[in-house]
């Protein structure tokens, strides 16, 4: 028995081969166009996104089941008949909301996403991106006009293309801010707050079941898990019990915690409650949100102005933390998420000087990073205590120099993943799940201990965010 977790993200597209015995392999990967029409625009092409995932099935090999995770946020429109994309993919990043959200604001609407759905106003979720849609897409209107309009994020326009299934998971439905967190139905105020029609929204399911039936080079196979790709990772890290979490370092940085059966609201601490996972004919499980915006993005960039040729030249420094020299660098490229909300903000390196080299810009964005993510974490320890071990995957969490001063931020110790496949392992488990055939799998992970105390660079920084804070 095997089945295969198609990882559909922010970059590219890729397949994992889980075996019944644990073991699994890569099976293709393709990355895909970034988009960027305007400024603050971000968008995909859907018709590529759709190819990527029929090549990654089909390189696969003949499996029993299928899982396939997603985006979370990014969302577009299409046609019910035809099932065509009436326009591109508007990726979670896009910001081209923010004059909309800025208005909800201040016309206090924001109590009633907080409360219904979970969430702040912010551009980040689907909801606005959906409105814009409705507003602004003359192909959206007129199949509106013709009772074809299908409107929702990109998990359940993969299914209804693929599968003649129109539904998305509770899990990815909770990042619309249009799902009432505690009915797990759309909310007929939330719809119509953002101008978003009810009746073109895909019916919200559980994370396991029954999504239909895909048709490959070896044959029909069954999807039987849908999921975003944090809730997958937190999967497969092996968090089942409440106060076990994660952060997975990609694009973004996202953390990740489970609460259980009790949803937790706490907007004074910028947390966002969200459902984990449900599984076919149980209860959902909760969890506690946190995302960075901008984490690997920063790293990119920088490597794109030529502050440093290869990955391996930043894994070690020679010289002392940028912090300890009085540079610090803010993160907030694309604003800043948890737990402070602010679209506005724009990222800066504070304390710059003649004698810093490039070496030291690049140790800041490092540490800016982590003392993001440790923001975080220590507000997530406000609503359930948690002593353990901190565990961590995605690319960065193979940087050395930043593992360490994450641990040292946090003064616990962390425990970066050995596989940097974990997205795509949750998703794989919990689609053996859903075809009856459950796989044992444990990670393996390395460990970093604390070494210094940065308590104090910890307040410099926070100090930093509040100077970028509200700049455009």
């Amino acid at each position: 028995m095997s089945v295969i977790a198609i990882d559909q993200g922010t970059t590219s597209t890729r397949s994992l081969k889980l075996n019944e015995d644990g073991q699994y392999s890569i099976t293709h990967s393709i990355a895909h166009e970034q988009h960027y029409p305007q400024p603050g625009w971000v968008e995909h092409d859907p018709e590529e996104l759709i190819r990527n995932i029929q090549a990654c099935i089909n390189a696969s090999g003949k499996v029993d089941a299928i899982g396939i995770d997603n985006q979370g946020e990014s969302c577009l429109a299409w046609d019910a008949e035809t099932k065509e994309a009436l326009t591109s993919v508007i990726v979670w990043q896009d910001k081209r909301t923010s004059n909309v959200i800025e208005k909800l604001k201040q016309e206090d609407h924001e109590e009633t996403t907080l409360a219904k759905a979970g969430l702040p106003l912010d551009p980040y979720f689907s909801a606005s991106k959906l409105g814009w849609i409705i507003k602004n897409s003359p192909e959206a209107k007129e199949a509106q006009s013709r009772g074809k309009l299908r409107l929702g994020t990109t998990d359940a326009f993969f299914l209804d293309r693929l599968t003649g299934k129109c539904v998305t998971d509770i899990t990815t439905a909770s990042r619309t801010s249009l799902m009432n967190l505690r009915t797990h139905q759309w909310d007929e105020e939330l719809c119509a707050l953002f101008g978003v029609p009810m009746n073109s929204l895909p019916d919200i399911v559980p994370t396991t079941g029954n999504f239909g039936t895909i048709q490959t080079d070896n044959g029909p196979v069954p999807v039987t898990a849908s999921i975003v790709d944090q809730q997958a990772a937190l999967y497969g890290f092996g968090c089942r019990k409440e106060g076990d979490g994660k952060i997975t370092f990609g694009t973004g940085a996202f953390a990740l915690m489970v609460t259980g059966s009790e949803l937790h609201h706490r907007p004074d601490l910028g947390l966002l409650p969200t459902v984990a996972w449900q599984k076919h004919g149980e209860a959902p499980v909760y969890a506690l949100d946190g995302g960075v915006y901008t984490a690997s993005a920063a790293l990119n960039w920088a490597k794109g102005l030529g502050l440093f040729e290869k990955f391996e030249d930043i894994n070690q420094f020679t010289s002392h933390a940028a912090i300890d020299q009085g540079l610090v660098f803010v993160p907030a490229l694309s604003g800043l998420g948890c737990p402070h909300w602010d679209d506005k903000a724009r990222g800066s390196w504070m304390g710059l000087s003649l004698d810093h080299e490039p070496q030291q810009l690049i140790q800041a964005i490092l540490e800016g990073i982590a003392f993001r993510a440790a923001e975080i974490w220590n507000a997530m320890q406000q609503c359930v205590a948690s002593t353990g071990p901190v565990p961590v995957d995605g690319g960065m969490s193979q940087n050395a120099y930043f593992i360490q001063f994450l641990s040292d931020c946090l003064g616990r110790t962390v425990q970066p993943a050995n596989i940097p496949e974990l997205t795509a392992i949750g998703t794989a488990l919990l689609a053996a799940e859903g075809v009856g055939h459950p796989i044992a799998f444990t990670p393996e992970f390395g460990k970093h201990v604390p070494m210094v105390d940065r308590s104090a660079g910890y307040q410099k920084f926070q100090k930093a965010v509040g100077m970028s804070r509200n700049w455009s």
